[in-house]
């Protein structure tokens, strides 16, 4: 039983200041790839991301001075790669600062292989990825902007996709999620519990 609002200590946070970093959430997280004006391939990790729509639309949040929305403007295109938790290694060396001379030199150390329709690459360590194509940007979201993409082509691990013959529960189990917890943890999502909708519940 919840407890009594009566019972509870709440605190009160300050949003003049972004508040994110005063507790936890839960956040997927992914690797954004694009490509770079001399051809290479570009990494870079996202929380603020997912589902735009109930159809085919994805989107995440990006800094407009950063490779990955240029190099997304320039193109039209990008991946999206969920890695696996115990790959979380992986997205850690996207997330590496570039040198004077705006190289990466930790994306050598991650495994790719190429996209097979829009021009980049995806990481080898994931369960999902999803291929797409520039639709809009949102700007001017403070300091951000919003990046909308359409999926054009989208692959899953066999052992991570739905089917009605086998239990939610044990498609989980056998490949769990990687779960962001902003500003600094990562979890492994590999039970979960069917939700109690309402009867006559429609979305």
């Amino acid at each position: 039983m919840a407890a009594d609002s009566a019972d509870r200590h709440l605190v009160e946070l300050d949003p003049s200041e972004p508040i994110w970093d005063s507790f936890f959430s839960v956040a997927p997280l992914v690797v954004i790839g694009t490509v770079e004006p001399d051809g290479r391939a570009d990494l870079a990790p996202k929380h603020m991301a997912g589902p735009m729509a109930w159809t085919n639309l994805f989107g995440f949040v990006c800094a407009p001075d950063h490779a990955t929305y240029r190099n997304i403007l320039r193109t039209g295109q990008f991946t999206v790669s969920y890695p696996r938790p115990d790959d979380v290694l992986f997205a850690s060396l996207a997330a590496a600062p570039r040198l004077d001379d705006a190289s990466k030199p930790s994306l050598l150390a991650v495994p790719t292989m190429p996209a097979t329709v829009v021009d980049g690459v995806v990481l080898v360590a994931a369960s999902l990825y999803l291929e797409c194509e520039l639709d809009r940007t949102v700007e001017d979201l403070d300091d951000n902007s919003l990046v909308i993409g359409r999926i054009v082509a989208a692959r899953v691990d066999a052992d991570a996709r739905r089917d009605p013959d086998r239990d939610d529960a044990d498609v989980l189990a056998a490949v769990p999620l990687l779960a962001y917890l902003p500003p600094s943890f990562f979890a492994s999502i590999a039970n979960g519990n069917s939700f109690p909708f309402h009867l006559g519940w429609r979305r």
